[in-house]
């Protein structure tokens, strides 16, 4: 019997696979938890434990390969697992929506907002044209969306990227669905757009008392919105309880150690120790850049930046802020139009096709996708190897026994140079990533984002590394990223981007202790703090310091 306390009732789930050899193999092991109206169960763990898996069952949905093999899953009066595939069919969509980690691969770019968002409510015949447009812009309203009469007639592509998570939302709650599954919706967002977009989401579940199930890897973005937290690792249960219990009273290690990694400020901000009495590594002096046949469309403003040996030089900001095409500039991806950059004391050519094989073994690029980054049909042994060869003039002999001492120094088997980057993890791609940069035996690396989509404990394990590299190898990192608790934790200096100019920049105690330049407050104010009732108030001192620094909200 149905408990009618709860809407969803997952109980003894199991999901399983099953190899070549048909022998099975359970991936998702002996799951149960309820959720009540208006609640939210969040599924927290690393990757590959699960999450995804379970909440896809509770839609009674596999991916290719997979199959429930034991287990309930009960959404009011309705076994789902029991049901057809016609009848699943109605159910998804309407009674279990389903809101994806990138909301920008999930919309159309061809077609304008306004049709995608009431496709699902018209094609049942559950409302009319004019009827789902009309509720489309109930939800843009409720959602804090600007303009929410007209902003339906834009495309995907004239929002931006929090607009976009929020109307990914929008679809999903148009049918009226009883239970909502968000996966990881937060994950590729601005720490400052992020706390928008959550508030958005807890509160539009609890206005229109739908049921959710959060997958996530961070425990303090969850202790914002979830009522109860699921703790998960290799598809087993390690702990379900309270959200104030699980952040506050942790039973279980594998907890705590998700706790220790989570994204927040450290308490103490250490002084770094790096002279600057010598001449900087790499100079960049007054460089100005944009896009476009003559570069009209400026994206950076006289950037004056510098970095030492051995040194880490933060460079933070939001999205679009021009840290990434400051990176790009300064690697020769793309050339500025006006200004200087120096390494060692020489000057660099613009363009990457005009430097010296020198030029560029000196400066080497860790891209924020490895999984992208990395050929899928080649070897790691080719990987690395080919950098060794072109840079160093190694023979393929001695590139052969250099990857395996590589490989080592990045903390991976010497075995897993004969595997291609699909049969490793996402950590491990992003070692290769970075032992592709070492290969070269460059003095900078730009890391451009390269912990923003792994797991709490997945990155901070990359910057430990780096740390230990830096250490041995006195290699210098210029770490571009939009997360201010990551970098306070690994950089000696920061450089603070907004609309294209360095806004501050400075020691990393100096610029994050107050008191701190407005827009650095801003991003500080952004961080999840490990207390439920943190959100409700930083969204409130957020809209304070964006009025004080003159803007629109665009998140």
């Amino acid at each position: 019997m149905p408990d009618p306390d709860f809407l969803l009732q997952v109980c003894n789930l199991d999901v399983s696979v099953q190899n070549k050899n048909g022998r099975k193999h359970k991936i998702v092991d002996d799951i149960s938890f309820n959720v009540s109206p208006g609640q939210v169960i969040a599924l927290i763990g690393e990757s590959g434990s699960g999450k995804t898996t379970i909440s896809l069952g509770c839609m009674g949905y596999t991916r290719p390969g997979c199959h429930i093999s034991a287990g309930s899953v009960q959404l009011g009066d309705t076994q789902v697992l029991e049901q057809p595939l016609p009848k699943l069919q109605q159910l998804r969509g309407k009674e279990i929506t389903y809101v994806a980690q990138s909301a920008a691969a999930s919309f159309n770019s061809a077609m304008k907002i306004d049709a995608q968002i009431t496709e699902i409510p018209v094609i049942t015949g559950a409302m009319s044209r004019k009827q789902a447009l009309e509720k489309a812009k109930q939800l843009y309203r409720a959602l804090e969306l600007p303009d929410p009469e007209t902003i339906g007639t834009r495309y995907p592509h004239q929002v931006s990227g929090g607009q976009l998570q929020r109307l990914m939302a929008a679809m999903a709650m148009i049918s009226g669905p009883r239970l909502l599954i968000l996966d990881e919706p937060t994950t590729a967002l601005d720490v400052t757009t992020q706390i928008e977009v959550l508030y958005s989401f807890k509160r539009l579940i609890k206005e229109n008392d739908t049921a959710a199930i959060y997958v996530t890897h961070d425990l303090s973005l969850v202790a914002q919105v979830a009522d109860h937290i699921l703790v998960l690792k290799d598809g087993k249960q390690v702990e379900y309880g309270p959200t104030s219990q699980i952040i506050s009273d942790p039973k279980h290690e594998y907890t705590k150690a998700l706790i220790a990694a989570a994204h927040l400020m450290p308490s103490k901000i250490s002084t770094p120790d790096i002279s600057t009495q010598t001449p900087p590594l790499l100079q960049v002096e007054n460089v100005t850049a944009g896009y476009g046949p003559k570069q009209q469309s400026i994206a950076l403003r006289g950037i004056n930046l510098s970095i030492q040996q051995g040194e880490t030089v933060g460079v933070i900001g939001e999205s679009g802020s021009g840290k990434t095409t400051l990176g790009r500039l300064i690697s020769g991806l793309m050339s500025p139009k006006s200004g200087r950059i120096h390494l060692n004391g020489q000057r660099l050519k613009h363009h990457v096709s005009k430097r010296s094989r020198n030029d560029l073994k000196q400066i080497q690029f860790a891209f924020q996708m490895a999984d992208v980054a990395l050929n899928p049909r080649q070897r790691l042994n080719k990987i690395l190897g080919r950098p060794m060869m072109f840079y160093r003039g190694l023979s393929q002999k001695d590139a052969t026994n250099e990857v395996s001492r590589l490989l080592e120094r990045v903390d991976l088997p010497t075995d897993f140079a004969w595997r291609f980057p699909p049969e490793l993890s996402g950590g491990q791609r992003q070692r290769v990533n970075l032992a592709r940069a070492l290969a070269a035996q460059p003095k900078l690396i730009i890391c451009d984002e390269i912990t923003s989509a792994l797991d709490t404990i997945v990155a901070q394990q990359i910057l430990d590394l780096l740390e230990d590299l830096q250490d041995d190898l006195g290699v210098s990192y210029m770490f571009i990223t939009h997360d201010i608790a990551t970098v306070s934790k690994i950089a000696d200096r920061i450089a603070v981007m907004r609309h294209g100019k360095i806004v501050t920049q400075g020691p990393v105690d100096q610029i994050l202790t107050p008191p701190c330049h407005e827009y650095t407050n801003l991003l500080l104010n952004s961080v999840p703090e490990m207390r439920t009732d943190w959100l409700d108030e930083a969204v409130v001192e957020r809209r304070k310091l964006m009025t004080a620094l003159g803007d629109k909200r665009e998140t």
